[in-house]
C-alpha cells in the first residue's frame, strides 16, 4: 500500500482510528476530544465512528480522568487519555508517577498498566508561561514510564500505535508547532516503529547532531548550512528517550568524533544533560571535542512573540555553536 501525504495532527488520528478498529479495549478520553475533535484537532472523526462510549468528553479535571485511566488499564482497557497542554501534566503526577509508573512492579507483575497520554509540548505560540512547557525530561526520569517524542508524520504513526499497544504506561509528547507539518505516512494497519530504535534522518561524516522533536526539523536545516561551509552533520533522532537507543548515537560519535544535543526543554537538568553525560562517557575515547548541548533558556516563556522566541533553540544557534568549536 502507498504511503500518503498527510498532517501530523491526522497521522495521530489515523493511528488512534485503526488501533480502536482493532481493538474494542482502546478508548479515547479528554478535553473536548469528542464532537470538537480536541483542541487541536487529532481526534477529528473518531466522534462520529466510535461515538461517545469511546470517545468521551472529560471535565477539566485532569487527575480525575487520568485516574480514570490509571484503573481502567488495570482492569483490561487500553485508555488513550489526551491531556491538551502537557503543562497540564503537573497536576497529575500523583497518578501517573505514583500510581501508574509503579503498580506493575509492586503487584510483582501481576497489574499492568497500558495506558497512553497524549500531551503537547513547545513554544513558539504565544501560549505563554503555563502551556508552553517542556516537561519531558521531567517523565524520563522516573522508573516505569516510557517518553516517545515523534518528529514526523510516519513517526507519529508508527510510535503512537506502538505506544497503545505497549502494557506500560507511556507519556507520548507531541510538539504542537507541529501538528500541521505534512509528510507521507504508510496507511498499511501494522504500520508500527519499535520503541528504542533512532533515526538516522541525515547521513554525515564529520559531526552527530542528536536532536529530539520539532529540534530535529531545525537541526536539519542546521546540517544543509554547515554543509555550504563543508561540514557534513549526520542528523540523529531518537524517537524515545525512554527506551533510548544508545547504540545508534554512540556509533555515530565513534565516526564523527564530535557531538551536539538539541533538545527543547529547558537546558538546565534536561534530557539534553543526559544524553550529552550518556556520549561523552561511553563514547569518550572517540571524541574529539567536548559534548555539546543547546537547551531552551531558564526562565518562564514570555506570552510576547519578541520575547518568547530567543528563548528557543533555533537554526542559526545550532550552525554557530557547531563553528565555534571547529574554527
Amino acid at each position: 500500500m502507498p504511503d500518503r501525504e498527510m498532517l501530523f495532527r491526522e497521522a495521530i488520528g489515523l493511528a488512534t482510528a485503526e488501533e480502536m478498529r482493532r481493538d474494542d479495549t482502546v478508548f479515547v478520553m479528554g478535553e473536548d476530544v469528542g464532537a470538537s475533535g480536541g483542541i487541536f484537532k487529532c481526534c477529528e472523526g473518531l466522534f462520529e465512528e466510535f461515538g461517545s462510549q469511546r470517545v468521551i468528553d472529560t471535565p477539566i479535571a485532569e487527575a480525575g480522568y487520568i485516574g480514570l485511566g490509571v484503573g481502567a488499564a488495570m482492569t483490561g482497557m487500553r485508555p488513550l487519555a489526551e491531556l491538551m497542554f502537557g503543562d497540564f501534566a503537573l497536576l497529575t503526577m500523583d497518578q501517573i508517577v505514583n500510581q501508574a509508573a509503579k503498580i506493575r512492579y509492586m503487584s510483582g507483575g501481576q497489574c499492568k498498566v497500558p495506558l497512553t497520554i497524549r500531551l503537547s509540548m513547545g513554544a513558539g505560540r504565544s501560549s505563554a508561561a503555563q502551556h508552553s512547557q517542556s516537561l519531558h525530561a521531567l517523565f524520563a526520569h522516573i522508573p516505569g514510564l516510557k517518553v516517545a517524542m515523534p518528529s514526523t508524520p510516519r513517526d507519529a504513526k508508527g510510535l503512537l500505535k506502538t505506544a497503545i499497544r505497549d502494557d506500560n504506561p507511556v507519556l507520548f509528547f507531541e510538539d504542537k508547532m507541529m501538528y500541521n507539518d505534512s509528510g507521507a505516512v504508510p496507511e498499511e494497519d501494522d504500520f508500527l516503529i519499535p520503541f528504542g530504535e533512532a533515526e538516522i534522518k541525515r547521513p554525515g561524516d564529520d559531526l552527530t547532531i542528536v536532536a529530539t522533536s520539532s529540534m530535529v526539523i531545525a537541526a536539519l536545516e542546521a546540517a544543509e548550512q554547515l554543509a555550504a561551509q563543508g561540514l557534513e552533520a549526520e542528523v540523529i533522532d531518537p524517537r524515545t528517550l525512554v527506551p533510548l537507543d544508545k547504540e545508534t548515537l554512540l556509533a555515530s560519535v565513534r565516526k564523527t568524533g564530535y557531538a551536539l544535543v538539541v533538545d527543547e526543554g529547558v537546558e538546565r537538568y534536561g534530557a539534553s544533560a543526559e544524553l550529552a553525560a550518556m556520549l561523552n562517557a561511553e563514547a569518550f575515547d572517540y571524541l574529539d571535542a567536548p559534548v555539546l548541548r543547546i537547551g531552551a533558556a531558564a526562565v518562564p516563556i514570555p506570552f510576547s512573540p519578541p520575547l518568547e522566541l530567543p528563548t528557543i533553540p533555533n537554526v542559526e544557534q545550532i550552525v554557530e555553536t557547531v563553528l565555534s568549536q571547529r574554527r
